[in-house]
């Protein structure tokens, strides 16, 4: 059995979630919201400490139509980063829909189910593999 935490990237937050690979079923986290670059690792640093995870999952958006943009390039760099610090395998799962499923109302902050979403979606992948 692995522990799986999966991040929704953003530039001010990041969603967490969790799951495992017996029961493949993903649940929000929480949500890390630290302004600085060295307070996210920190936050990281912990829930790494605490989940003993044996793959990170990280959700890469594109365009609809599969193009990659900014925030693609940000995140591979932060799977990245994920992988050099912690040591960790870090899969890569195209998040193009992950917001689009899930109903928003104004102000409300999603990020930590968007990386159940994603985070799902790895589950649902590997398991026909």
């Amino acid at each position: 059995m692995k522990t799986c935490l999966a991040f929704d990237f953003g530039l001010k937050r990041i969603g967490v979630a969790v799951g495992n690979t017996v029961v493949r079923q993903a649940q929000p986290l929480l949500i890390i919201d630290e302004a600085t670059n060295d307070g996210k690792f920190r936050a990281i640093a912990k829930l790494v400490q605490d989940w003993q995870p044996g793959v990170c999952v990280v959700g890469l958006p594109r365009y609809p139509d599969g193009a990659e943009h900014e925030m693609t390039i940000r995140c591979r760099r932060f799977a990245n980063q994920l992988h050099g610090r912690f040591g960790l395998e870090t899969v890569l799962v195209d998040e193009r829909f992950s917001s689009a499923v899930l109903p928003q109302r104004r102000g409300e902050r999603i990020d930590a189910q968007a990386a159940a979403v994603i985070l799902q979606q790895y589950f649902d992948e590997h398991a026909q593999s």
